[in-house]
C-alpha cells in the first residue's frame, strides 16, 4: 500500500496526471483500511497545504477520514481552516460526514479545539460541531 501512497503523491504533484487516475488510486488507499498510512497521510497533507494545493489537500483529506474515521477529525479541522481560496466542498463533507457518523467523539475531539488560539482553527472546530445531530 505504501507504494500506491507514493505513486499518489506523485500523481498530486504531477500537473499532467490524469484527474480520474489520481481519484481512483486515491479511492483504492482510502478502501484499503490501511490506517497505517495514517502518519504518512497526514504528513503529505501537511505539505500540500504548505504548497497551497488545495486539491490535493481535498483528495489527501478523504484518504485520512477513509482510514481514519473521527479520530482524524482535528487533523482536518486544522487543514480546513487554511484558506487556499478554494470553496472545499469535499473537505467539508468528510468532516461533517464525520461528526455525524460519531457524534460524542466528534464534541470530545472538536469541543476543545473551539478555544486554539488560531481563530481559524477554533471558528473552523465550531463550525463541525453545529452539525451534531
Amino acid at each position: 500500500m505504501t507504494d500506491l501512497l507514493t505513486r499518489l503523491t506523485e500523481m498530486l504533484d504531477d500537473l499532467d496526471a490524469d484527474v480520474d487516475e489520481t481519484i481512483d488510486l486515491a479511492d483504492e488507499i482510502a478502501a484499503s483500511g490501511d490506517a497505517g498510512l495514517l502518519p504518512r497521510l497526514q504528513a503529505e497533507l501537511d505539505r500540500v497545504i504548505a504548497e497551497r494545493n488545495f486539491y490535493a489537500r481535498e483528495l489527501l483529506g478523504g484518504v485520512l477520514a477513509a482510514l481514519g474515521g473521527p479520530d482524524v477529525l482535528p487533523a482536518l479541522i486544522r487543514a480546513s481552516a487554511v484558506d487556499l481560496g478554494d470553496d472545499q466542498d469535499g473537505l467539508a463533507t468528510e468532516i461533517v460526514e464525520l461528526v455525524q457518523a460519531d457524534p460524542k467523539a466528534a464534541r470530545r475531539l472538536l469541543q476543545p479545539m473551539t478555544e486554539d488560539d488560531d481563530l481559524s482553527v477554533a471558528n473552523r472546530a465550531d463550525w463541525a460541531l453545529r452539525f451534531l445531530p
